[in-house]
């Protein structure tokens, strides 16, 4: 069996060949028996043990130190036990030689041999606590090193940035320390910025030109790690190939903290617009959730740029349809939504709120008459600079005019009706939250967790969803429209498009399926509340009808904000 190609190990890395010449183990006369070449295997931990399935308590990396009680008596149990540590990749197989095993035997050594795996024999006894505290002490101690070293670099990194420097700076001293080139990159692969470690080892290549010449899929033995964005997806991607010299241990622990920092400073070139937004949002935030001094806030709204007049106040809330924006969405959102809003003519304050993923505002209005106009013209300029932000349309939600004593509780309802108008989508310009009450009631009980919601669904109309998945004509518009047209036949066979004769045969066939007079009004209320209740359900019911729930909306709002983050 050719022997495989061992990755360079950094000079300090306890290999199998440093943990021999240890005195705990040195005192044992170890002799090696097999796979002499590759005692540079690096040397993760130490274990003992005496049991036949010793293997499958192992991980990989091991010095498994044992006196061959496991091995089993005959020449196949060792074979086998010799191969299952080797398919674990331990480090190597230490057997201390005594009465119980004199020699090892023949299959142990040919087996070890053949797969490669170290085997060291050892003459004489020795406690192998002390081996185990030894090498240990050994590996925290190189680990500290590596930390150091780390601590080190990163510590360069910090004053380059304090010194002025950016991105290019830090990308530079950091190929410095590995003495390899090392690109910046956007997640899609795209090169945002090269640097090259100087001086440059002799006969090494450009950057750009190893960038350039990089396959695919890397080289092997590279260090690659994210540099962190705003959500989960990644800003971008810092990697460093081995084409100069091979990488370690530290140059990985060095790299994530170097892409912390590289975090901040790529964040800090598009944060401006993006920070006074937060701030804006943090205040209506406070104003929600009463932890503003209601005579205080007027004074800190102007402090923010908001100034309205005697008038009421509007208070709004939008949030993605689908409650997504990327990582490095929020400041273009908020810089075209301000921009849009100029055309509103009256006066807003406008925020974001991170956490919950979510824009609120507020407007000031002349008069109580003119709310749904400027509604209308607030709903349009956000839908307009989602679009220049490059989002889907968002759901735009209005609550009831307010003064500054009852803003607060107007925009954490409008948070909540927003959320309910998100599971109850219907493709709106904006949603009026006076109108969303019985949808904010079902949604607190879904984001609550309770399990009634879905039941409720199920019980009610549970058969009429299962019958639409597999029959046709689907019968679910037919009894919506019906309600909404609220009883009324000949109205509902106009909204249908159907003759009543039609209508009435998908009434009777709807009737039976749920065994329920749809005349009876305790009927008609329960079977509407379990449509809309449907909506904060997935559009499903539970178990047997269409499977399990789907995951509760993000951000649910309270006062305490302990349940999603706070609201606004």
């Amino acid at each position: 069996m050719e022997p495989a190609v061992e990755p360079a190990m950094e000079p300090h890395t306890i290999t199998v060949a440093r943990a021999l010449e240890l005195p705990a183990l040195r005192r044992g006369l170890p002799e090696v028996m097999a796979a002499a070449d590759r005692l540079h295997r690096p040397v993760r931990w130490v274990h003992a043990g005496e049991v036949p399935n010793i293997a499958d308590l192992l991980k990989g990396g091991e010095l498994l130190l044992t006196t061959g009680l496991g091995l089993g008596g005959r020449p196949a149990e060792q074979r086998a036990f010799v191969r299952r540590l080797a398919e674990r990749d331990i480090a190597a197989l230490v057997v201390e030689l005594g009465s119980r095993l004199p020699t090892l035997p023949a299959a142990v050594v040919d087996t070890a041999r053949s797969c490669g795996l170290p085997l060291v024999q050892l003459h004489r006894e020795v406690p192998f606590v002390a081996v185990t505290e030894e090498i240990h002490t050994e590996l925290v101690n190189e680990h500290y090193a590596l930390l150091r070293r780390a601590e080190d670099v990163h510590r360069r990194c910090t004053e380059v940035l304090l010194g002025g420097g950016g991105v290019p700076e830090v990308l530079r001293l950091f190929a410095d320390f590995t003495a390899n080139p090392v690109f910046l990159q956007t997640p899609e692969g795209r090169l945002l910025y090269a640097a090259g470690p100087s001086p440059a080892p002799p006969s090494a290549a450009e950057p750009l030109q190893v960038w350039g010449g990089l396959p695919a899929a890397g080289l092997p033995g590279s260090v690659a790690v994210d540099v962190p964005g705003q959500g989960p997806a990644a800003r971008a991607r810092l990697s460093v190939p081995p084409v100069n010299a091979p990488l370690a241990p530290v140059h990985r622990i060095a790299a994530e903290r170097a892409a912390g920092l590289l975090a901040v400073v790529l964040l800090q070139a598009r944060q401006e617009e993006e920070l006074a937004a937060r701030g804006r949002g943090d205040f209506l935030t406070d104003l929600a959730e009463g932890r503003l001094e209601v005579a205080d806030a007027p004074a800190q709204a102007r402090v923010l740029g908001f100034r309205p007049g005697p008038g009421p106040l509007l208070p709004v809330v939008t949030r993605p349809a689908d409650g997504l924006v990327p990582a490095d969405g929020w400041s273009a959102l908020a810089g075209a939504v301000r921009k849009e809003l100029t055309a509103v003519g009256a006066p807003v304050l406008v925020g974001v709120r991170l956490p919950e993923g979510r824009v609120p505002l507020l407007v000031g209005l002349r008069g109580e008459d003119e709310r749904e106009a400027v509604a209308a013209r607030v709903a349009t300029a956000l839908r307009a600079g989602a679009a220049r932000a490059g989002l889907r349309p968002p759901v735009v939600v209005v609550g009831a005019t307010a003064t500054w004593a009852t803003a607060g509780a107007e925009l954490r309802h409008a948070a909540e009706a927003a959320e309910a108008a998100s599971a109850a989508s219907a493709d709106r310009p904006w949603h009026d939250a006076r109108h969303l009450a019985v949808d904010v009631l079902l949604w607190r009980l879904r984001s609550r967790g309770d399990e009634e919601l879905g039941a409720f669904v199920d019980r009610v109309i549970g058969p009429l969803l299962a019958h639409d998945r597999e029959s046709r004509p689907a019968l679910l518009p037919t009894l919506e429209t019906y309600l909404a047209c609220a009883g009324r036949k000949a109205e509902t066979a106009r909204e249908l498009h159907v003759n009543r004769q039609t209508l009435y045969d998908r009434l009777g066939r709807i009737a039976r399926l749920l065994g329920a007079d749809l005349e009876d009004p305790g009927t008609a209320l329960a079977v509407g509340l379990a449509l809309r209740a449907r909506h904060h359900v997935g559009g499903r019911g539970r178990g047997g009808v269409d499977g399990p729930l789907p995951p509760l909306p993000r951000g649910y709002p309270t006062r305490s904000g302990q349940s999603g983050g706070r609201v606004g």
